[in-house]
């Protein structure tokens, strides 16, 4: 078991390390492997998935490897309370050994014992970021599912888990930042050609509007340009204000 675990783990950085920078979202490359791996080598696990919460109390269940996945991350919502959420805020790793017994998450185990066959829980804490949590979860139909060795081998997926998915916020800050200073490059331009002053000045009037409107500088860009394309202007500065 444990040099079949070792084989995976390696196998899940070479899928990390493989994915193009390009790529549009590196949690959808590696997340579903890093979830079928739980399922497949963290002793007890025969559910697993990631959930997501973003500052607006959006929940995002990733890489499901079954439908109960989502349907525990909803009731968490709708409750308000579950292991998953508790992993995610508070504490790194959460063990509900037997959800008709434990009494920490009343309305989420009465529900889950109603309307699911889930039993026990196993739940790691994978980030918090500017309010935005998440955690590797895995669930089981049978109480007392997860022993010490689910507990060593699941922290080893979630760690990869949580290497995903910084990754592919990396990207998509690194993608958002490009664009804007595309943006602002080719608003810089259009100053630049509509009223012959060189790249230093046309940085100066964009700056300058962003701090007398209270706008972001891309976004101001972003407005100037569309105000070009649709409505060309005689070059008085008038047009920018």
């Amino acid at each position: 078991m444990a040099t079949d675990v070792h084989f995976k783990i390696a196998e899940l950085a070479r899928q990390m390390h493989a994915i193009p920078e390009s790529t549009e979202d590196t949690s959808a490359e590696v997340l579903p492997s890093v979830t079928a791996g739980a399922v497949e080598y963290v002793p007890g696990a025969q559910y697993a998935g990631v959930l997501v919460v973003d500052q607006k109390n959006n929940f995002d269940t990733l890489a499901p490897t079954d439908p109960l996945m989502n349907l525990a991350d909803r009731i968490q919502k709708e409750t308000g309370e579950g292991p998953c959420l508790q992993a995610a805020w508070d504490h790194h790793t959460v063990l509900v050994n037997d959800i008709a017994r434990d009494e920490r998450f009343p309305a989420f185990s009465a529900r889950i014992l109603d309307e699911s066959p889930l039993r026990s829980s196993l739940s790691f804490k994978l980030f918090t970021d500017k309010g935005t949590i998440g955690a590797l979860n895995m669930f089981a139909d049978t109480p007392d599912a997860f022993g010490d060795e689910s507990l060593e081998v699941g922290l080893l997926f979630a760690t990869h888990a949580a290497l995903a998915l910084r990754a592919a916020r990396q990207q998509q800050h690194f993608r958002s930042a490009l664009a804007s200073r595309d943006i602002i490059g080719q608003a810089k331009g259009m100053i630049m050609y509509r009223f012959r002053i060189d790249a230093v000045a046309a940085f100066a009037l964009l700056r300058r509007l962003s701090q007398d409107t209270n706008t972001p500088l891309a976004k101001v860009a972003e407005q100037l340009i569309e105000r070009e394309l649709a409505e060309p202007t005689d070059g008085s500065a008038e047009s920018l204000s």
